[in-house]
């Protein structure tokens, strides 16, 4: 099973891969918010996200990851998890 990758990226790295400087739909990126809560959920396709702001765990059957503001993230095609909003998220989103 593929993991899912965090990563931090500098503002030249935001800027090659066209995230908007605030939470906005800019070219392919969508937007997602979401205050606390817990859900299933499964990914068809890969999603890249940047998350501006919250915290979330996700639940995976590889384990739990957590994921906060400023994190750049890729979750894998195919993966089932569990999604636990701990703080108010707001997010860019793209699936490839």
């Amino acid at each position: 099973m593929k993991e899912i990758k965090i990563m931090r990226l500098n503002e030249n790295e935001k800027k090659e891969m066209g995230i908007p400087d605030e939470p906005r739909q800019e070219g392919p990126w969508g937007v997602w918010e979401c205050g606390p809560s817990a859900f299933p959920w499964h990914y068809d396709d890969t999603e890249k996200a940047y998350l501006y702001e919250g915290r979330v765990k996700v639940i995976t059957d590889a384990g739990t990851v957590e994921v906060q503001g400023g994190d750049f993230v890729i979750f894998p095609a195919g993966m089932d998890c569990r999604w636990e909003v701990m703080e108010k998220v707001k997010k860019v989103y793209k699936f490839e």
